[in-house]
């Protein structure tokens, strides 16, 4: 696909391949925009490492005894370096979540220790707990953390990012983005929130690095002025220089 088409790759799901049982490891690694994998099972260490704009699907069998929000549906490193792309897992999965990641939109149940590690794009939705280190050295993209117990803030490294409260595009974008991981995936955990909705959007939290927010609202101000693509680029220069 991509020495056909280059890096624009093809229409969203232009060729979905579907596989079932336990994926080794690198499942979907650099898959370029136009290919969806699906996996109806589990996945090893590595999952969508370098994903290139393809689409990952992994989810527990319909028949399993187990409940999905509290299993391993994949193991270590997921996303890992990934620019482009989306990811959605009915279930927890193990350390370093997302680590590197630089562009792509990944959905999981739970993550371990190290979520978001070195982040420097993209967009990341924890419908589920989380482990200690979250955020470290995260530089870019946003993270959104379901708080249920209200304990995040104790697994958060904030030596580069803030945490905040949702405004109304972050409850749009989540809401869309669960309901499409609901439509993948069969989540009951999406399912739950969606039919409580008002309540439980007041649960998220939103991680977002210091100097990216501040990078954002020049932009923005720029843009409300009207400046130039040069004069914005001088403006986000200076203020990187305080």
């Amino acid at each position: 696909v991509t020495k056909v088409w280059k890096g624009a790759g093809l229409p969203d799901d232009t060729i979905r391949v579907d596989f079932a049982g336990s994926a080794g490891q690198s499942f979907g690694a650099f898959v370029p925009r136009g290919i969806t994998m699906s996996l109806t099972g589990d996945a090893n260490d590595y999952l969508g490492k370098g994903l290139s704009g393809g689409k990952l699907i992994v989810r527990p069998p319909e028949d399993s005894p187990f409940v999905a929000e509290d299993q391993v549906i994949a193991g270590n490193v997921i996303a890992y370096g990934a620019t482009a792309g989306e990811i959605y897992l009915r279930g927890v999965v193990g350390e370093r979540f997302c680590v590197r990641n630089s562009g792509a939109l990944a959905v999981v149940e739970g993550v371990g220790d190290h979520g978001c590690e070195y982040m420097t794009g993209g967009r990341v939705v924890v419908l589920g707990p989380t482990g200690r280190n979250f955020g470290a050295g995260m530089s870019g993209g946003i993270a959104y953390v379901y708080d249920r117990s209200g304990d995040f803030d104790r697994q958060v490294n904030r030596e580069m990012v803030e945490v905040e409260q949702l405004d109304d595009a972050d409850r749009e974008f989540l809401r869309a983005t669960i309901e499409t991981h609901l439509a993948h995936t069969g989540s009951a955990v999406a399912q739950r929130m969606l039919a409580a909705w008002n309540v439980e959007n007041s649960k998220f939290r939103k991680v977002m690095p210091t100097d990216y927010k501040r990078v954002l609202e020049v932009m923005a101000a720029a843009a409300a002025e009207g400046l130039s693509e040069t004069e914005t680029t001088q403006r986000v220069m200076e203020s990187a220089r305080g």
